[in-house]
């Protein structure tokens, strides 16, 4: 009897003190990030760093007021001062570096030439593929890849995501939104699969990120900028492929389904450009995004809202189901056809009433 008591009492106490240390991994990158990224904005003002002009021409300017791109500093800061305490941290902490270093480097001074960056890009996703083995082969519905195929399938998702997430960066709070609900998501698929250190890293980078978008959103006082933008996509993306190679629980297609907005924006820009004889490379005004600004919203953290609440009910349903290959493939495409059905309605209303 005393020993059953005994055992039930450090039960309790073990749960209570796993949360404690939840909360910790959580809250305590959120201050470092908030506290900083104000520094960080103070500092911008003051001496004229890191800005974005308002009045700049440019398609993607949606902003009223000059504001510092700089808000990645501050995620950066809190992850490498708290990924520490994780093993796997350990080893994502230099790919983690070079992945901030190939955007910042845009932010600050603009110094960076395109193909630089990719390949500081690359460097961060062989670097975090190879110390953490963190690498797809399989891929669902009977599909195996050679080990050498899948390292560079591995590469290309890490670095494709950063450029996505790049890319959705347009208004108050959409990129760090989307990515703190894939966190939530990972969050909970790594707790179930009882994965400490993917819970570590996810609770981290959640709480660096919400302390940002608390400043992002809705007055947009600080931009993630390109440092911030390739970080957060690089994180999300080796956490993905981490829990895809090492559970057969979670399929890769669930990875891909949560990933949907920003990929399926990349592709389908793509697919635009080249339609209309432009090169893919070439910034414009009709991503998804800015079309919902001027024909619908008319307002920046509005749009930002719009396009979180259309990704939930998406994300959720993966996050139910993250082992079944054939349901992730469907929520996908069931995304894919809303996105095409709202962007015939913005477009048509757009140019074919002129």
């Amino acid at each position: 009897m005393h020993r059953e008591y005994f055992d039930e009492a450090y039960s309790i106490m073990h749960a209570k003190i796993e949360y404690a240390i939840m909360i910790f991994e959580f809250t305590f990158p959120l201050f470092f990030a908030l506290v900083i990224d104000i520094f960080i904005i103070y500092l911008s003002h003051k001496y004229h760093l890191f800005l974005d002009e308002a009045h700049t021409e440019k398609p993607q300017n949606y902003h009223t007021h000059t504001t510092p791109r700089a808000g990645g500093i501050g995620i950066a800061v809190s992850l490498f001062f708290f990924i520490l305490i994780s093993p796997l941290g350990v080893k994502l902490l230099l790919p983690v570096v070079l992945a901030f270093l190939s955007g910042i480097f845009e932010d600050f001074h603009h110094s960076l030439t395109p193909k630089h960056r990719l390949a500081l890009q690359l460097i961060a996703a062989l670097s975090a593929v190879w110390l953490t083995d963190a690498v797809v082969t399989y891929l669902g519905l009977g599909i195996t890849l050679p080990y050498w195929l899948g390292v560079l399938f591995s590469m290309f998702a890490i670095v494709g995501m950063m450029n996505a997430v790049n890319i959705i960066d347009g208004f108050n709070g959409l990129a760090s939104g989307i990515i703190l609900l894939i966190l939530l998501s990972f969050g909970m698929t790594a707790y179930r699969q009882e994965n400490v250190d993917i819970l570590h890293i996810v609770l981290i980078t959640g709480g660096a990120v919400f302390g940002f978008f608390l400043l992002n959103f809705p007055k947009g006082k600080i931009f993630l900028g390109d440092g911030g933008a390739y970080l957060l996509g690089f994180i999300v993306a080796i956490t993905g492929i981490f829990l895809a190679s090492n559970y057969e629980a979670v399929s890769p297609w669930y990875v891909l389904a949560l990933f949907i907005y920003p990929v399926w924006e990349v592709l389908f820009s793509i697919v635009r450009k080249k339609y209309m004889k432009r090169s893919p490379l070439e910034p414009d005004a009709d991503h998804l995004h800015m079309l919902l600004y001027r024909q619908l919203t008319k307002n920046n953290p509005l749009t930002a809202l719009f396009l979180l609440a259309m990704n939930v009910p998406f994300i959720a349903l993966s996050t139910l189901f993250p082992n079944k290959s054939t349901t992730n493939i469907a929520i996908a495409v069931g995304f894919i056809v809303c996105y095409l059905l709202l962007y015939r309605f913005l477009y048509k209303k757009e140019y074919l009433s002129l």
